[in-house]
């Protein structure tokens, strides 16, 4: 059964934020040092590539979004980190480059509302109009992700949040690397199983066992955290899929090379596809620790999402890739 449900759970926009005032600021992405650094290590995964089954025919899923048809792709071999890019990780290219995200720029990004806490329910300037639980909180960036008064020190091994595709990017231009395209990101989330709803199979949970960070609870009133975490969770965290991946279903979202298109599977080749027209909107994939079946079934491995290059919020990260 198709689920008719709004994606503001998944992606919030800065052109939905209901308060004038904080939608003057038009940021440009800070150029940065070119050269991948030594000092930075990346726990890369090598594919062989070759062909797989992409997208579903699930019943579960959102047509809407181009999950589908289910079409055979074939895919070049290439590198992908087995981790979302991380605090420390993001803050070492800062601190090499001097960049300023866009976040920073603006001066606000969006903090979901449970997360909020009273000391910063002051610096709270608007929120989306489509999704009311999404705050947009002045002071809030990937250095300060719930809010002015808490930092990251504490969550160096955790997923970078509050990048924008384009500080992404920014990030990709000074370590060598690049961001996945989504057939990249699907052919690596599938971890070599073959039309199987989540990495690790078609039940949500195995022995009982948690496989993922994301919502259980009512949403968004209400999350027990039965997985053990109510926001991110550290990157290597739960068990990895067949190829060595962590987290590509839950905990951050994450951003894609490609323009997102519902038209996906009837506009791209089979062979590398990648979504090369300019929408407006770049592609996310995995889902977050928001997602939950009853609201935003996109933790699913062939569900898609996809937001403004401008926007950021606390459940969006990445991770990079590599030609082979």
């Amino acid at each position: 059964m198709n689920h008719p449900i709004p994606k503001a759970c998944c992606s919030v926009s800065r052109q939905h934020t209901n308060d004038k005032l904080i939608q003057a600021a038009e940021p440009v992405a800070t150029p940065c040092t070119l050269g991948a650094p030594s000092s930075l290590r990346f726990d890369w995964v090598s594919l062989t590539g070759g062909a797989f089954e992409m997208g579903t025919n699930d019943s579960e899923g959102f047509p809407d979004d181009g999950e589908g048809p289910a079409r055979k792709i074939e895919i070049d071999p290439f590198y992908i980190s087995a981790y979302t890019v991380t605090n420390a990780q993001y803050q070492a290219f800062v601190e090499a480059t001097g960049y300023i995200t866009e976040a920073e720029k603006f001066g606000w990004s969006y903090v979901f509302h449970l997360l909020v806490s009273e000391e910063t329910r002051s610096k709270v300037k608007g929120s989306s109009q489509q999704a009311p639980w999404w705050l947009a909180v002045e002071g809030a960036n990937w250095r300060r992700p719930k809010g002015i008064e808490i930092g990251i020190t504490d969550r160096m091994d955790h997923p970078v949040v509050h990048v924008t595709w384009n500080d992404a990017i920014a990030f990709c231009k000074w370590s060598g690397t690049r961001l996945p395209s989504e057939a990249e990101w699907e052919y690596a989330a599938r971890g070599g199983l073959k039309g199987k709803r989540y990495p690790w199979g078609d039940k949500l949970k195995l022995d009982d066992q948690h496989m993922c960070n994301i919502w259980q609870g009512k949403f968004p009133v209400k999350n027990h955290a039965s997985d053990g975490y109510i926001d991110t969770a550290p990157v290597h965290t739960f068990e990895p899929n067949g190829y060595g991946l962590y987290q590509v279903a839950g905990n951050v979202w994450e951003w894609c090379a490609d323009w997102f298109s519902p038209a996906y599977h009837q506009q791209t080749q089979n062979v590398n596809p990648i979504f090369n027209i300019d929408t407006g909107h770049k592609s996310m994939r995995g889902g977050s620790y928001l997602c939950h079946r009853s609201y935003c079934n996109r933790y699913r491995v062939a569900a898609r999402s996809s937001n403004t290059p401008d926007s950021s919020s606390g459940h969006c990260g990445f991770r990079v890739a590599m030609h082979a």
